[in-house]
């Protein structure tokens, strides 16, 4: 007997109509003979509602309580899910991260899963159960819920996936695979039938959102078989993979990240552990830094300009200003109004000639680049947030019209 892994996304649970659905999509694989595991995000809009409900209270609430709110969208989620499957006759359980010992670190908002205990789940498997488990969450060690940020379900499924050594993790959202680009935006978009890790971890990383990137980093380390598919429509979805076939063109896909921020330090002391000061002062205060360039200014000074995500702007300045005497600079700039789009392809780098031809559509599309970044295979640029899309459907006819 094999295990699965299903994940369901908030659009494929936003209504009754839709757990019903979803109940069936479960219910064939159980059938099956497959013991099943599922984790379920919030129903729809549940967690945006949730924050909005948090800001008519308490605008600046501690991330602790944050946490406490957030977490009821996905036991709503499972608790509606067993009754559908109850009302079909099938054995389940719905089970909150507490319940099934899901440990994650204490960051509030952004935790990482530590641990999963597996006595509670295999014990209602061992009675051919179907275990319904909440997404998004964890316990820390003072026994206080957690999330896991934004699109945590994904990790929260791959993590059961690889601690269960499950035969097939299977993601299922409201679109029914991985795309060269954001459908949504580039109408002639590809989906692709498959694609390696490190490719979907940098897409993802990037601001492609079918997929969170910490579970596909986990799927990489612990070889997890990972599928996206729709829930929607029963066709073939796109399987992440260590090895692909090769394709014609020499990257996946483009992604685009409009929910970030450019911040500016300017006139630092041109000394030795300046950037050193900077970027530890941030990890002491768990802020997540992306893109970062360094640069020579005059009077023997230079300027750091790195990008962070916008939830964090206000409180990254803050941080700085607090320091401004001990980093010793001249003053910063930030810029909420930029996005990142990039390419990804494995080898990128390797051939020559993709760069530029990234930046000949550009150019044809008179589009102005901030910044440049790029790794072993992606190359990112920053651009104003006005231009991203237009920048996503350039450069996709660029690499993808050709083939």
């Amino acid at each position: 007997m094999s295990l699965i892994v299903q994940k369901f996304g908030g659009s494929s649970v936003r209504d009754a109509k839709r757990i019903q659905n979803v109940a069936r999509i479960i219910a064939e694989t159980y059938v099956k003979g497959d013991d099943v595991i599922v984790v379920l995000s919030a129903q729809g809009d549940t967690t945006d509602d949730l924050i909005e409900k948090a800001a008519e209270i308490n605008p600046n609430a501690s991330k602790r309580e944050m946490d406490m709110l957030l977490s009821t969208g996905e036991q709503v989620s499972v608790a509606l899910c067993a009754m559908a499957l109850e009302a079909m006759g099938l054995p389940c359980v719905s089970l909150a991260a507490w319940q099934v010992g899901i440990q994650s670190t204490a960051v509030h908002t952004d935790a990482r899963i530590r641990k999963i205990d597996s006595e509670r789940i295999q014990a209602e498997l061992d009675q051919h159960r179907i275990v319904i488990v909440t997404g998004f969450q964890g316990v820390d060690r003072n026994g206080d819920v957690t999330t896991l940020g934004r699109g945590g379900s994904d990790t929260s499924a791959v993590a059961l996936a690889a601690a269960f050594r499950a035969k097939l993790c299977q993601i299922y959202t409201d679109v029914d695979g991985v795309y060269t680009a954001d459908p949504r935006v580039v109408p002639a978009a590809r989906k692709m039938e498959e694609i390696t890790y490190d490719e979907m971890l940098e897409l993802a990383s990037q601001g492609a959102q079918v997929l969170h990137n910490r579970s596909v980093e986990l799927a990489k380390k612990f070889r997890v078989a990972l599928e996206v598919l729709s829930s929607l429509e029963r066709k073939p979805g796109t399987k992440v993979k260590e090895v692909t076939k090769v394709e014609k063109t020499n990257i996946a896909g483009v992604a685009k990240d409009t929910s970030i921020a450019r911040v500016a330090l300017v006139g630092l002391q041109h000394n030795p552990g300046v950037a050193f000061q900077v970027f530890d002062l941030l990890s002491k205060h768990n802020i997540n830094v992306d893109v970062i360039l360094q640069s020579i200014g005059r009077e023997d000074t230079k300027d750091i300009t790195f990008t962070i995500h916008k939830k964090d702007q206000r409180e990254v300045e803050t941080i700085l200003k607090e320091h401004k005497e001990a980093l010793r600079f001249d003053h910063i700039e930030s810029d909420d109004a930029i996005g990142k789009v990039s390419i990804v392809g494995v080898g990128l780098m390797s051939n020559c000639g993709v760069a530029a031809k990234m930046f000949e559509a550009l150019y044809e599309a008179g589009i102005n680049i901030q910044m440049i970044n790029t790794s072993e295979i992606r190359v990112s640029v920053l651009l104003d947030e006005k231009d991203v899309d237009r920048a996503v459907r350039s450069i996709h006819d660029k690499f993808f019209d050709e083939l």
